[in-house]
């Protein structure tokens, strides 16, 4: 204001008036130009464009500061002469730009100066009269700054329209990068949101792979990558790949590798140069023809923390991989973490119906292996009961009629549960069912079956039976007791039971093992009971066993009843029993009652 009193006092009103309305016109023209949103380079360019086709200025440049603040780097440039490309990066203790940064502070320099500063000397090569040096300043935080050249001295109201550059560069630069930040964070979400939702969409382990490397390769523009699974049972990794039309399974040591490395310590390795990395394989690239410059390699881990794969992506198109990339797929990392636990849960799931499905299709076939009824035999009363634990198992029991007046009664228990002790019961059925049409001692078939079973097996199943050859006309039987549960014969006058132990060693273990015959002679009312562990071994919720007292003491309470009422009875107080406590095993039981 003082400036324009003395001026009107000069007679200088008429020109003062018409610079200040340039002056206005000129804010006006750059809020207008600045007022829409732009990236950072598009204001750089659009400013010293500006400055250049609008005032006497011969060069105009912007060099923006770096992220650590410890460079200037040159952003746009106009008009001519051209800057030296030395100084494309300024060093902040070295330059005039670097000075203005240093101390916040405008500097204008005559090109005769003298400093021995390059930038002077370029201007002062190519006649430039003048050198400004404008920081774009934005509390609390340098930008960069705005150079000016001309080979005119600027009058005070173009120094005064450079100044206002300056200060609306600062702004229109800071609302850019802000600008910019808040479109790559949005662009981030909206990205993070669509890779989740693609993500989470699918069950299928495989093309859940191929989901997580689409988004990892767009998001970090590399042009290949592969997700390798950790299999802490076999220690190793694995993934699929392409092979044709095909998905072919690859598996490395735990360990190997870039992958491997990363798989096991769970470090991010961010590999510039491969070849200079001695962990990686340069072999792949020799079979595959490819030429692999930079790796970006990081572990996926569950909520627990528990690394489950390893993401190894290769060659970044431009440049080398960053710590965006990294921080972004760290995002990621989570629900790529869930999505492959629940696609290997889904997988197991899958699996483990189709075994069930199998099973019980085991347990149907075994189940028709077995007598679904117990045979009429007249003097006596026979009951069964069969509760199987599992779908499929090594319980067996049978009912073959040797004659009008000879029942080979059968009961065995296979060593261990599932499919392998299941096939030894069905050989064991099928061989015993072969030997009794030629073999008639009870002697030879124990050791025939012995021989069977050793040698099919070599020693690793064996299994204990019993075998009773019931007299119908005599009421007797004979019986060789293989390692089996001691069927007993509970006699209602009789305070302790008979208890059927004559025989030998269980079946399949040794060879040549010697049997001993054993014999009992039926009353009326007599009932032998035989039975399999899982009825005798059934244990209550401190670990105590059933066992043959409690069930002797079962069955004399329906002695009584029927051969079929008496089995109930017995199931019932085993289940009563048991009931807080274990179930592991197959129930087997026959009761036979002497009319």
């Amino acid at each position: 204001m003082a400036k324009v009193t003395q001026a009107v006092k000069k007679g200088k009103s008429s020109k003062l008036v018409s610079e200040a309305i340039d002056l206005v016109r000129e804010v006006e023209d750059l809020g207008c130009e600045f007022c829409t949103p732009l990236e950072p380079q598009g204001v750089m360019e659009a400013l010293v464009n500006r400055i250049v086709g609008r005032y006497d200025v011969n060069t105009a440049a912007i060099w923006r500061l770096n992220e650590t603040g410890s460079q200037l780097e040159l952003g746009a440039a106009a008009g001519s002469p051209e800057l030296p490309t030395a100084l494309n990066k300024a060093a902040l203790d070295q330059t005039l730009m670097g000075k203005a940064v240093r101390e916040r502070a405008p500097h204008i320099y005559p090109t005769n100066h003298g400093n021995g500063d390059e930038v002077a000397a370029w201007a002062h090569e190519h006649g430039m009269r003048f050198v400004a040096v404008y920081p774009l300043l934005q509390e609390p935080r340098v930008h960069g700054v705005l150079l000016l050249a001309s080979n005119r001295a600027p009058s005070e109201s173009l120094l005064a329209l450079f100044r206002l550059h300056a200060r609306l560069a600062s702004v229109a630069l800071r609302d850019a990068e802000l600008f910019s930040s808040t479109v790559r964070t949005l662009t981030k979400l909206s990205f993070l949101v669509e890779a989740t939702k693609a993500l989470g969409s699918t069950l299928d382990l495989a093309e859940l792979l191929g989901r997580i490397l689409h988004v990892a390769k767009t998001h970090a523009d590399a042009e290949r990558g592969t997700l390798f699974l950790v299999d802490y049972k076999t220690e190793e990794i694995w993934s699929l790949i392409a092979h044709g039309l095909e998905k072919q399974e690859i598996r490395l040591p735990l360990g190997t590798g870039i992958a491997g490395h990363v798989a096991k310590t769970g470090e991010i390795l961010n590999i510039p140069d491969a070849y200079a990395d001695a962990r990686f394989n340069r072999e792949v690239d020799k079979k595959t023809g490819f030429r692999t410059r930079n790796i970006l390699c990081l572990p996926i881990k569950n909520k627990g923390g528990k690394i489950i794969a390893a993401l190894q992506l290769l060659n970044k198109k431009k440049g080398s991989f960053g710590d965006e990339d990294i921080e972004f797929l760290l995002t990621l990392s989570g629900h790529m973490a869930l999505s492959l636990e629940n696609a290997q849960l889904h997988k197991d799931l899958l699996e483990k119906e189709r075994l069930e499905r199998e099973m019980a299709l085991a347990r149907g076939i075994q189940r028709s292996l077995l007598p679904e009824f117990t045979p009429l035999v007249q003097g006596f009363d026979i009951a069964l009961l069969n509760e199987p634990c599992f779908e499929v198992g090594g319980d067996y029991y049978d009912f073959l009629s040797l004659g009008p007046n000879t029942l080979l009664v059968v009961i065995a228990d296979v060593e261990g549960k599932g499919i392998s002790s299941a096939m030894v019961m069905s050989n064991l059925q099928a061989t015993l069912r072969a030997l009794v049409l030629h073999l008639h001692s009870l002697n030879d078939i124990a050791e025939a079956l012995n021989k069977m079973i050793l040698t099919d097996t070599r020693g690793g199943k064996y299994l204990s039976m019993f075998l009773g050859l019931l007299d119908v006309r005599r009421k007797t039987i004979h019986y060789i007791n293989c390692g089996h549960v001691p069927p007993v014969i509970v006699r209602p006058a009789q305070q302790d039971p008979i208890m059927l132990k004559e025989g030998g060693m269980v079946i399949g273990l040794f060879e040549n093992v010697p049997f001993e015959r054993g014999h009992a002679k039926f009353q009326p009312g007599d009932i032998l009971v035989l039975c399999t562990d899982g009825i005798t071994e059934s244990m209550d919720a401190q670990q105590d066993e059933y066992g043959i007292d409690r069930l002797v003491a079962s069955v004399r309470q329906a002695a009584a009843c029927t051969a079929g009422e008496i089995v109930k009875t017995v199931s019932t107080d085993v289940a009563r029993f048991s009931r807080d406590g274990t179930h592991l095993d197959d129930k087997v039981m026959i009761a036979i009652k002497v009319n």
